[in-house]
């Protein structure tokens, strides 16, 4: 019988609690005297339909298509945000005068949500994964409200730090979802929906934050207000759907929360990234400097102490990564992370600051990218479902990625675009190659019962990486813009074009400004552009070419960075190894384990004859 001190009070409560801690379970209430092992059961509607039309109770297609909606609709709303923010930071940042600590307004809600996604797990198993989806969609849209309020970069990463803490929660419960319901063999081919999702965003978001960034006001509002209001409706619709159509039957098991483990994860974190960010204006040997890279490793060592002393309770627990294909799988994570945020975050800034895009053509210049996302994704997906081999494009994806941001390092202020296009296709390939199949090998390599902190951990890993990936690079990037814009106002400024346009009385007031930093050798100008750079698309193209080649040259450092440290993830994957894919889904195999379980039970306790 389930003790109805653990019987989640808003659901039925004849489930079997031989089923196991925390697991999704398709089907409703059992017939009578029947056993449905399973702590979450996972239903197409309200209407008590059986466990599910297919073989062993699994679910029918019909029934994952109609949880799907569900679930697509939260990660939607993420993924939206996401791209709208990347096209319309540089307008936000140079609106509140901090274009410099744009990294801030990223790296907060990497934090955040990097450090909730395990507590998200580990919550979902106590309180039900539906209540804590519907949780997390509500404080991202909060986050989203507190955003409008901004009149400061400072504001801004704060506000931006709670949408974080709903965001955490939105892709890793809908992975650990579908991790549950859908075989790992045959969850390839629900990667279309996901895809629509991510594509969707991905052409919408940097449209949509364009067109907001681009205009002073809309309805007497702020334009760039709007990047973040539109997550109202957005949000208030997922709500709508979750509520309607996603129903999972959850059963309580108590877990201890590893709180000491979160607190100390941030305490490890913050201070290294904070360093990361302003080690530039206070010197990387500085007191400060020192002060964070102690209590960054002193909250290291913590963490790791506390995640052994917690053991299969830890936020992350430490034997999990004895796994190889887990261990494997969460270093490479790491690493891609590192250098696909670091990627993502430069193209729109060349594209802006070099190129001269509005925030709306900018965001259609990245279509490229994501037209080899999910090309990448699509083509992926339908192999693995067809011959549930899945290591070669982890480690082909890796190569594509060293290769193209290799590329990248080669495009100049005056590159072509479409030359740059062509580098973006491929870059959006190796992401498609490396997006589903890692997660994919992590949950499959773990048993059943660990789905959803496997998901999480996959999802962290990848987090972790995005986060220090935006906090580096874009601190490499800020930190040698100003001494190559210097260095090419050196090259520029004895050109004829240079002086003749200095000379132009149209040009006469930035003529004025420019002689007033000569006593710095120019870089006055040069650390002015970084906290604005708005005045370049009204400047002189021969005055701004120097600015141009300076913020170019300074990306170009960025993109071979990142190709380097993407030669660490090619080493790593090639040690992946290729473990044949479950057919079954995580809720059929944990039924039959319970059954097994019950059988051996009954048959130790049966009367001799």
């Amino acid at each position: 019988m389930t003790d109805p001190r653990h019987a989640d009070p808003d659901q039925p409560t004849s489930h079997s609690s031989a089923a196991g801690p925390g697991r999704h379970v398709a089907g409703t209430t059992s017939a009578p005297g029947a056993h449905a092992p399973g702590a979450h059961a996972a239903s197409a509607g309200p209407s008590g339909r059986a466990a599910g039309d297919g073989p062993d109770g699994a679910l029918s297609h019909r029934q994952i298509v109609t949880i799907l909606i569900a679930l697509m609709s939260g990660m939607f709303l993420a993924a939206l945000d996401q791209t709208i923010v990347a096209t319309a930071i540089r307008t936000i940042a140079d609106d509140l005068k901090g274009l410099d600590h744009q990294a801030w307004a990223t790296t907060a809600y990497l934090i955040t949500s990097t450090i909730v996604t395990p507590l998200y797990g580990k919550l979902g198993d106590i309180y039900g994964r539906k209540k804590l989806f519907i949780t997390a969609i509500s404080i991202f849209l909060v986050g989203s409200e507190l955003c409008t309020l901004s009149t400061s970069m400072t504001e801004l990463a704060f506000y931006r730090a709670v949408q974080g803490l709903g965001a955490g929660g939105l892709f890793s419960l809908a992975l650990a979802i579908i991790g549950d319901i859908v075989p790992p063999r045959e969850r390839a081919k629900y990667q279309g929906y996901f895809l629509a999702v991510f594509g969707t965003s991905s052409v919408l978001g940097p449209v949509i934050g364009g067109f907001f960034a681009g205009h002073d006001t809309i309805f007497g509002i702020t334009g760039w207000h709007w990047v973040f209001l539109v997550n109202v409706p957005v949000g208030i619709l997922a709500l709508g759907l979750v509520t309607k159509t996603l129903h999972l039957h959850h059963q309580r098991l108590d877990h201890r929360i590893d709180w000491a483990g979160a607190a100390l994860l941030s305490v490890s974190l913050v201070p290294l990234l904070l360093v990361a960010e302003q080690g530039r204006e206070w010197g990387w040997t500085s007191t400060n400097a020192i002060a964070c890279y102690v209590i960054g490793a002193l909250g290291a060592v913590g963490f790791f102490w506390q995640e052994s002393r917690m053991g299969d309770e830890a936020i992350l627990p430490l034997a999990m990564f004895r796994n190889k294909t887990v261990g494997i799988s969460s270093i490479a994570s790491i690493v891609i992370g590192v250098a696909m945020f670091g990627g993502l975050a430069a193209l729109p800034l060349y594209l802006q600051i070099v190129k001269g895009a509005t925030p709306t053509q900018a965001g259609l210049l990245l279509l490229p990218l994501t037209l080899g996302i999910m090309t990448g994704s699509i083509t992926s997906g339908q192999i693995i479902s067809r011959t549930g081999r899945y290591r070669i494009f982890p480690v082909t994806g890796a190569a594509l990625l060293t290769l193209s941001l290799f590329a990248f390092h080669f495009v100049a202020y005056d590159t072509p675009l479409w030359q740059s296009m062509i580098v973006m296709v491929f870059f959006g390939l190796g992401l498609g190659f490396n997006f589903q199949p890692l997660t994919l090998a992590v949950q499959n390599a773990v048993p059943p019962q660990q789905i959803g902190v496997a998901t999480s951990t996959a999802t962290f890993t990848r987090q972790i990486g995005g986060t220090i990936g935006t906090a580096v690079f874009l601190t490499i990037l800020f930190s040698l813009a100003p001494d190559k814009i210097t260095s090419a106002f050196q090259r520029f400024a004895p050109t004829p074009d240079f002086q003749a346009a200095l000379r132009d009385p149209a040009n006469a007031a930035f003529a004025q400004q420019l002689q007033q930093s000569q006593t710095g050798g120019s870089t006055a100008a040069a650390s002015g552009v970084l906290q604005d750079s708005s005045f370049l698309t009204s400047l002189d193209p021969r005055l701004a070419k120097p600015f141009l080649v300076g913020f170019s040259e300074a990306m170009d450092v960025v993109f071979l960075v990142g190709s380097g440290v993407m030669v660490i993830a090619i080493v790593v994957l090639a040690l992946l190894p290729q473990v044949e894919l479950r057919r079954g889904s995580a809720y059929t195999e944990r039924s039959k384990a319970g059954e097994a379980s019950r059988s051996d039970d009954d048959a130790v306790t049966a009367p001799a004859s």
